[in-house]
């Protein structure tokens, strides 16, 4: 279903952008143990799997490209055999900035909008991407996002320096959904300034764009650690 607008009275449903993901799953699972987190396994299938089953079945999505290690290319285009919407499984870049710029290269010409998720993010709901697709059809840049619950401190040297307001912090996930242009010209900017960006909404928030934040999902965590993984594996049995 698309986007309702009212016209003279009448309500029509306008389609969605052609909207295309980029599935980031390049890393080195540094802080996992030991543990190749892309394959580790929830309910007895990878990580990765989980991700990309559900942008298949998400009909806000129309193609998938995979970006990860050289290493991992064949055994998630096995793992991904029979899922229509990946069109693509390519070796990621020496940041997850240069992985994200060459994901969006492997994409058709007919992406409009592009969703980046963190493949470490095996809990995310077709609810959630959903939303997220709606919104930046409409600004052009959106987010998903939950409250702050600790209090956070900016920390320099060991020193507390400064509390910001928590009512006024979020805790920002994936997928960030952008117009492809817009997102294409912000990493190309940010590479040539030698800008390194943590996420994709920095490299855009760095144009003078706004993002719009939509509703998160507490389980849509990202898995970076063991202690994660448990976690993640105790929300799977609950979200059954």
């Amino acid at each position: 279903m698309g986007i309702s607008a009212v016209t003279n009275g009448m309500r029509k449903v306008l389609p969605l952008k052609y909207c295309g993901a980029v599935i980031v799953a390049a890393g080195t699972a540094s802080r996992m143990g030991g543990i190749d987190k892309v394959m580790a396994e929830l309910d007895g299938e990878p990580m990765i799997l989980r991700t990309v089953r559900t942008f298949q079945t998400c009909d806000a999505i129309k193609e998938i490209v995979i970006v990860t290690r050289e290493d991992l290319i064949l055994p998630i285009v096995r793992l991904c055999a029979g899922l229509d919407k990946v069109q693509a499984v390519i070796c990621g870049g020496s940041s997850r900035q240069k992985s994200v710029q060459l994901g969006l290269n492997a994409m058709s010409g007919k992406v409009k909008l592009v969703a980046v998720q963190d493949g470490a993010r095996p809990l995310i709901t077709d609810a959630v991407i959903d939303r997220t697709v709606r919104a930046a059809h409409t600004y052009g840049a959106a987010a998903p996002a939950i409250p702050v619950k600790d209090t956070i401190k900016v920390v320099n040297g060991g020193v507390v320096k400064e509390t910001p307001d928590r009512a006024t912090l979020q805790a920002v996930q994936t997928p960030q959904v952008f117009d492809f242009d817009l997102l294409r010209g912000a990493l190309k900017k940010a590479a040539e300034d030698g800008a390194a960006v943590t996420d994709d909404c920095s490299a855009v928030e760095r144009l003078g764009m706004s993002i719009k934040i939509v509703e998160g999902d507490e389980r849509n965590i990202k898995v970076t650690t063991p202690m994660d993984l448990k976690i993640a594996k105790l929300l799977l049995e609950e979200m059954k």
